[in-house]
C-alpha cells in the first residue's frame, strides 16, 4: 500500500451509466494516467477503496458509490543509465522503435539488474521516457522475451504510452513474428485461440488453461523442411510467452526454446528461434499509420540455410533431440 507522501488521492462517484461495470474498467476510463493493467495493479496493492474496504479488480460498482483511489506519484528514476549500444530504427519526440538483439533483457528484474534495454534507453533518451510503468519499466509499452529478437516501440511521453497501450488493447497494433518450429503444421494457415495463464505447478511458466486470459495467434507456413517449419505469426493478443506456449501446446514448439521445447534443446541457437519482424501502429500525435520491418538476424538466417541444405540432401541437420 502506498504511503501518504507518495500518492495523489482521488475520489470518484459512480454514475448510473457505470452501474455494474468492473472497477478496473471504470478507473482506466476515468483517470487519464491509468491503463487497465495499472488500475488492476492498484487494486491488488490495496489502493482502491470503498470506505475502508479494499476492492478487488473484478468488483462490480454500484451507482452513487464513492471510490477512493490512491494513485502513486511519479518518482525519480532509480535505474541506472548505461551507455549500451542499441539499434534505433525510428525516433521522434514522442516515441522510438528499437530492434532488440537476442540475449538482451527488456527491463531490470532479479538476476538482471543492469545491462537491460531500459538501462540503454535511459542513457540514449537522457531519462526522458514515460513514467506510466514506474521506475523499473519507464517507456516500456510491450515486451519481448530475453532470447527473442526484434522490434519494440518505446514511449517517451505518458500520452504516447496511453495511446500505444490502447492500440494494443484494441488489437489495432500490428505485431508479426517469424519462427522456426518443430514438425509440420496441420494446414498452411490457421488460428490458435486458447486461453493462457500461469502454469499450475511452475509459476515461472505459462500454460493453456480454461480459466486463463484469451490468447489468439494466427499463423502462416512460409517454408517446410523435413522436420521443421518456418512460420509467420500474427499476434491478436499479447500474453506472456504466447507464441511459445501456443506452438508447444500444438506439438510444434519453437526450435531452441529451452522452456517449452524438447529437453535436448538446440543449443547452437542460444534460445528460441523467434523474431519480432514487423511492427505497425498509429502515431499518437500525427495519426499517421507507421509500419516497421526488421530483417531476420544472422542466427535465424544461418539456421534456415542449414535446414535448406539438409532438405536438399547436402548436409542433414542434427536436431540434437
Amino acid at each position: 500500500m502506498a504511503q501518504a507522501s507518495q500518492y495523489d488521492l482521488q475520489i470518484l462517484r459512480i454514475t448510473p451509466e457505470q452501474e455494474g461495470q468492473r472497477i478496473d474498467k471504470v478507473l482506466s476510463e476515468q483517470i487519464p494516467t491509468l491503463t487497465r493493467s495499472l488500475a488492476q495493479r492498484l487494486c491488488e496493492e490495496g489502493d482502491v477503496l470503498l470506505g475502508t474496504k479494499t476492492l478487488a479488480k473484478s468488483y462490480k460498482v454500484q451507482q452513487d458509490q464513492e471510490i477512493t483511489v490512491r494513485v502513486p506519484l511519479p518518482r525519480d528514476l532509480e535505474v541506472q543509465a548505461q551507455q549500451i549500444p542499441i539499434e534505433i530504427v525510428y525516433e521522434d519526440d514522442q516515441l522510438l522503435v528499437v530492434n532488440k538483439p537476442k540475449g538482451m533483457v527488456v527491463h531490470p528484474a532479479p538476476g538482471n539488474e543492469d545491462g537491460t534495454l531500459v538501462n540503454a534507453l535511459l542513457w540514449h533518451c537522457r531519462g526522458r521516457l514515460s513514467s506510466i510503468n514506474g521506475v523499473i519499466r519507464p517507456g516500456i509499452v510491450h515486451r519481448i522475451d530475453k532470447d527473442t529478437s526484434g522490434l519494440l516501440v518505446v514511449a517517451k511521453t505518458d500520452l504516447a504510452h496511453l495511446s500505444l497501450s490502447e492500440q494494443i488493447k484494441a488489437h489495432t497494433c500490428d505485431r508479426q513474428y517469424e519462427a522456426v518450429v518443430y514438425g509440420h503444421m496441420p494446414q498452411s494457415q490457421g488460428t490458435v485461440d486458447l486461453p493462457l495463464g500461469r502454469h499450475p505447478k511452475d509459476r515461472k511458466k505459462m500454460a493453456v488453461c480454461t480459466d486463463g486470459r484469451q490468447a489468439v495467434t494466427h499463423y502462416e507456413v512460409l517454408e517446410e523442411f523435413p522436420q521443421f517449419s518456418h512460420l509467420r505469426l500474427q499476434l491478436e493478443t499479447g500474453r506472456t510467452h504466447q507464441i511459445r506456449v501456443h506452438m508447444a501446446h500444438l506439438g510444434h514448439p519453437v526450435a531452441g526454446d529451452p522452456v517449452y521445447g524438447p529437453k535436448k534443446v538446440i543449443t547452437k541457437l542460444q534460445g528460441q528461434c523467434l523474431h519480432a519482424r514487423t511492427l505497425g501502429f498509429v502515431h499518437p500525435s500525427t495519426g499517421e499509420r507507421m509500419v516497421f520491418t526488421s530483417p531476420l538476424p544472422a542466427y535465424f538466417t544461418a539456421f534456415l540455410s542449414e535446414l535448406r541444405g539438409g532438405a536438399q540432401g547436402e548436409k542433414p541437420y542434427e536436431q540434437n533431440l
